[in-house]
């Protein structure tokens, strides 16, 4: 089956036509989909380790990490796959490689154990799950009230790959949104522009009227202080999901 990518035609679309279309239908559209010649585990294999080889171990390397994940290689694997290739791509680049491979494998652990170890890695509760709110969100969220006097304070966290959907917070003045970063990784996208990860740490300042999404990385749990800017006339509209392409692309 062919492997849809969208991800050119996002980032580079405007800018360079021809190049988002080899990327897209050529490179994953044909030759990453021809499995009756190579499956798409070693595919991965074989690009895992071409860009280590080059020391490019920028998103596109994390991204290609995680859908080696996905196509069947195991964290076993994965470490005698960069040790093997240390030997002939240099140390330092092996070096680099693991730094992210241990991310995308973690410590094998049960679910319940990684939400604690998460829950234990910061100062705010966890709460419970977010049913009120279930509906717009892929994935499993919890909220914990932090402050519900003056400003409205939540700490919102999200299990591994879940986000909410594209949303907007309206205003006739003031309103808007305050992400503060307290633990894990994730990341935050506004319509029309690149989605940008996120640290302990960060902050994100949402105006009003701005279409945007927000959520975990594929591995990691990630939770933000969510701060209620007040406002006259404030509402949320929650629109479309951020579908399982959309959120690739996020990684490309």
């Amino acid at each position: 089956m062919a492997v849809k990518q969208t991800a050119g035609r996002e980032t580079l679309g405007k800018f360079a036509p021809k190049f988002a279309q080899l990327n897209d239908d050529v490179l994953f559209g044909e030759v990453w989909s021809r499995e009756d010649k190579l499956s798409l585990r070693d595919r991965s294999l074989v690009t895992v380790v071409s860009l280590m080889a080059q020391g490019l171990v920028d998103s596109s390397f994390q991204f290609h990490l995680i859908s080696a994940k996905k196509n069947g290689i195991t964290r076993t694997e994965i470490a005698e796959i960069l040790t093997h290739a240390a030997f002939y791509a240099g140390w330092p680049k092996a070096w680099a490689a693991f730094r992210m491979a241990k991310e995308i494998w973690p410590e094998e652990c049960s679910e319940a154990d990684a939400k604690s170890a998460h829950a234990a890695s910061m100062l705010f509760p966890i709460g419970q799950p977010n049913e009120a709110f279930a509906q717009y969100f892929i994935g499993q969220s919890y909220l914990a009230p932090i402050s519900a006097e003056q400003v409205g304070i939540f700490n919102v966290t999200f299990e591994p790959g879940c986000r909410n959907n594209w949303h907007i917070h309206h205003a006739k003045s003031g309103g808007g949104q305050i992400l503060i970063c307290v633990s894990g990784r994730g990341y935050y996208q506004e319509w029309g522009k690149k989605a940008q990860e996120l640290f302990p740490g960060d902050v994100v300042n949402i105006p009003a009227g701005v279409k945007h999404w927000h959520g975990a990385t594929p591995y990691s749990w990630f939770s933000h202080l969510a701060v209620e800017v007040p406002a006259e006339e404030g509402s949320n509209e929650w629109l479309e999901p951020v579908d399982d392409d959309a959120y690739r692309s996020v990684l490309c």
